[in-house]
């Protein structure tokens, strides 16, 4: 066995066996190689070999940690199965494909789509879901091209989705028009989120500021839906999916793209995920949630070479 499978899988042991748990720092490259009378390229590569298969995380200028899924997926490394790390866009279709795929995918923490392809681009994941749209009209591969330049990205189409304004059951103010927002709080997702980027585009195409509509910030299209449920907030923006689950009124927005973002060498660990989206039972059940269209699912744009779309 190549001497870094060695030191991965010593790592990867321990953690199974408990001795090194989910947030451990692990020591830098250059005394971990000391300590295993190795060189510091062995150990760094032992440490890149962990990290693609989701059991440590490295970011630039710390030290390695134990990710939080570690146990499962140094189990898995160990048994050679690998594990696609995921970051990027919330979803609740999404949400519901993870829990069909289990262990196979595990969720890199991740504030929205650009902090996704953030993550893919430090090699922190594998792929990110996201729905950006550019000025163009265009969505995720202007920032696919931009984010991974130099590592052959791809954009793989999971689904459309729907997303509107949600406001109190039965719209006791009879708002008709996006542009009747303002004066009212208003529940927004944080800033570089998809969805957040495709209000502040609404609101200016309505002829509104974005900096008029004011409100609280929520991290995911659930919270939003709670916030207007609660009475936390007179309107938000969110898919179709959100509303429906609490019973909220629905004023529909636009469609956008929600598609998967990684690099040509990822495509092939990316086959679960879309494996998964084909099976029939999975399929209907994020048809049913409302508010999505899986009629283009699967079908994959390679952007290397294609013409560059300024941001």
């Amino acid at each position: 066995m190549t001497r870094y499978l060695d030191l991965s899988s010593e790592l990867a042991r321990a953690i199974v066996a408990g001795e090194l748990t989910p947030g451990t720092e692990l020591p830098s490259v250059r005394d971990h190689a000391t300590a295993k009378a190795t060189t510091a390229a062995t150990a760094s590569r032992a440490y890149r070999h962990l990290a693609q298969h989701g059991v440590i995380l490295l970011a630039p200028r710390r030290r390695a940690r134990v990710s939080p899924g570690a146990p499962a997926a140094a189990r898995r490394m160990l048994g050679g199965v690998s594990v696609f790390r995921l970051a990027g866009s919330d979803d609740p279709a999404m949400s519901l494909l993870l829990r069909h795929l289990g262990e196979r995918v595990s969720v890199v923490p991740s504030r929205g789509s650009l902090a996704g392809l953030v993550a893919v681009a430090s090699n922190l994941a594998d792929g990110a879901t996201a729905h950006l749209r550019h000025h163009t009209g265009v969505y995720n591969a202007p920032f696919a091209r931009a984010v991974l330049r130099g590592r052959d990205p791809v954009v793989v189409r999971l689904w459309r989705r729907e997303q509107g304004l949600l406001l109190p059951p039965g719209n006791p103010r009879g708002i008709a028009d996006l542009r009747e927002v303002r004066g009212l709080r208003f529940a927004k997702r944080s800033p570089g989120t998809g969805t957040r980027a495709l209000l502040d585009h609404a609101l200016t195409a309505a002829g509104l500021e974005p900096d008029q509509v004011s409100g609280p910030e929520f991290g995911s299209h659930l919270e939003v839906a709670l916030a207007v449920a609660v009475g936390a907030a007179d309107a938000g923006l969110a898919v179709r999916a959100a509303a429906s689950d609490l019973d909220l009124h629905f004023l529909p927005v636009a469609w956008e793209d929600y598609d998967l973002v990684l690099p040509a060498e990822a495509l092939d660990a990316a086959a679960p995920i879309l494996d998964a989206v084909h099976d029939p039972a999975v399929h209907a059940a994020l048809t049913a949630l409302g508010g999505y269209d899986l009629s283009e699912t699967g079908a994959i744009d390679h952007l290397a070479g294609a013409r560059e779309i300024r941001l």
